[in-house]
């Protein structure tokens, strides 16, 4: 059980499926000096639902004051396009996570530590270019208009080429071992997908009766940190 600090300024909960969780959790105003009289915690858990501009500034602050906590940020859907690796936080989590998932980010964060957040991934492979820091992707130059299940489904199939996976790992994977909706969603995000990838829709492929893949020959793909 981890003792956590949640620095929020709006009345309701920034994450309220840490309500069905044993963690220990004191919420504070979303204020720097609020963290003299604060507790010791073992993760800072920032609300950045409302304001990202000071959300950002605020992150920023914690960071080069010596935070000794690893700092989750707490962000909608919205937001999560403008979080960058340059916000030195640990990870990012969507208010409307599970408990399973959330439950595994804190264990993850807490796990790591200060300074132990992967390295974000930039994959390069046919003309496709995706951005795990900034949560953008482009196609021969061209921006992606995705959402962030679009993005996290193209970064997760791009980042295992040519292997096949099934409607229900991809499921498990990018959307959650507390997601309850059906494999249906799964063929709706590629169908979805391939429209916005337009003549390169080939890159998704479909293996009859198993699933989906990342159609790209192993020479011509590339990863590289961020």
């Amino acid at each position: 059980m981890a003792q956590l600090l949640v620095m929020s300024s709006a009345s309701d909960p920034a994450l309220p499926s840490l309500e069905l969780l044993a963690h220990r959790v004191r919420t504070i105003p979303a204020d720097p000096a609020e963290l003299v009289s604060a507790p010791p915690a073992d993760l800072l858990v920032l609300d950045a639902r409302t304001d990202l501009v000071a959300a950002k500034s605020l992150c920023r602050v914690l960071t080069a004051t010596g935070l000794e906590a690893p700092l989750l940020l707490v962000v909608t859907e919205g937001g999560m396009a403008a979080v960058g690796a340059d916000w030195g936080i640990s990870d990012v989590l969507l208010t409307t996570a599970g408990p399973a998932e959330t439950e595994a980010r804190i264990r993850l964060a807490v796990g790591r530590g200060i300074g132990g957040a992967p390295e974000p991934v930039r994959v390069q492979t046919s003309g496709l270019t995706i951005d795990e820091s900034s949560y953008s992707a482009r196609l021969r130059g061209r921006p992606l208009d995705l959402t962030y299940k679009e993005f996290q489904l193209l970064h997760f199939l791009a980042t295992h080429p040519s292997r096949v996976f099934t409607r229900e790992q991809l499921l498990s994977e990018v959307w959650g071992y507390d997601y309850f909706g059906g494999t249906r969603t799964v063929d709706v995000h590629v169908r979805r997908l391939r429209a916005k990838l337009g003549e390169s829709e080939q890159l998704i492929g479909t293996v009859r009766n198993v699933g989906y893949r990342f159609n790209v020959a192993e020479d011509e793909s590339e990863t590289v940190p961020s």
